[in-house]
């Protein structure tokens, strides 16, 4: 079964690791909008189901060979129908579900990862359909995804260059919903180097650019040693310093205009820790 990019979504895969049958809870796939076949759909729903140890090779022809190691873009990885579904669901989430942040306001799911452990809690279903198929395409090295982030920025806001830390399994994955942005990368401040000030813009690298409904997978050096940011402007022009232009079918010199934006950020925890330990139970 194909996504809207062509991706293949569910194969047989063999268990590699026993606690990735484990980590998960499975569930909801019976409303996937239609997206999964009859015989497909019990494969998503199995507790049992393993994920595979790899990242899938279809996803090759998705790399963006001129940025470090590794970035994978996939055009249109969900459909506009999708999108939309998406956007309901989140904007469908009671008041206190939102975080106010400085330039930014989130949603949390699946807990809160924290350095002793996450308390897990289950995911949506609405989020379910899609976490388990990017972990279906083998992102998470056999294990499941069990974090969620919603980031909902407004045209102009952006965040920091910041690194997502060493609480998550070391690759990230993005759909983006409602608008693009321009995900902007940075060459950590070295010590070493003396020569001048380590500016911002000094130390930037490139930058990749996020249309609506688009999956983006950050691992290896790209996740794991480079700051990533997004500016607080309201409309970017695109240069040659965007290393998926022609993925993202665009030109440089050109002019696009951010809307509001809201990103589902979808990661794994590999701590997890349990209510009855955390009551002391045994």
């Amino acid at each position: 079964m194909r996504s809207a990019s062509g991706v293949t979504m569910a194969t047989c895969f063999h268990s590699c690791n026993a606690d990735a049958e484990a980590d998960a809870e499975f569930g909801g796939e019976e409303q996937a909008c239609g997206l999964l076949a009859k015989n497909e759909k019990a494969m998503f729903t199995s507790p049992n189901m393993a994920y595979p140890c790899e990242i899938s090779k279809e996803l090759g022809e998705y790399i963006v060979t001129n940025a470090p190691p590794t970035v994978y873009y996939i055009p249109d990885f969900i459909t506009e129908v999708e999108e939309q579904y998406l956007l309901q669901e989140v904007y469908k989430a009671p008041k206190p579900k939102w975080t106010q942040l400085s330039g930014r306001r989130l949603q949390n799911w699946g807990g809160l990862p924290r350095p002793k452990g996450m308390l897990a809690e289950k995911l949506p279903d609405w989020l379910l359909k899609y976490t388990n198929r990017i972990s279906a395409l083998g992102a998470f090295a056999g294990k499941a995804a069990n974090h969620v982030l919603v980031n909902e920025y407004t045209q102009g806001e952006g965040i920091m260059p910041h690194v997502d830390g060493p609480l998550y399994h070391p690759t990230v994955t993005t759909i983006s919903l409602g608008s693009h942005t321009l995900l902007d990368f940075y060459r950590p401040i070295s010590q070493c180097e003396i020569e001048g000030p380590q500016t911002e813009e000094s130390r930037y690298l490139l930058s990749l650019l996020l249309r609506p409904r688009s999956l983006l997978i950050l691992q290896d050096e790209m996740y794991q040693h480079l700051l990533h940011g997004i500016q607080n402007v309201c409309q970017d022009t695109l240069t040659e310093r965007v290393a998926n232009l022609f993925s993202a079918l665009a030109q440089p010199g050109e002019a696009l205009t951010r809307g509001t934006r809201v990103s589902l950020t979808i990661r794994h925890v590999p701590k997890i820790v349990h209510a009855n330990i955390l009551l002391g139970r045994k």
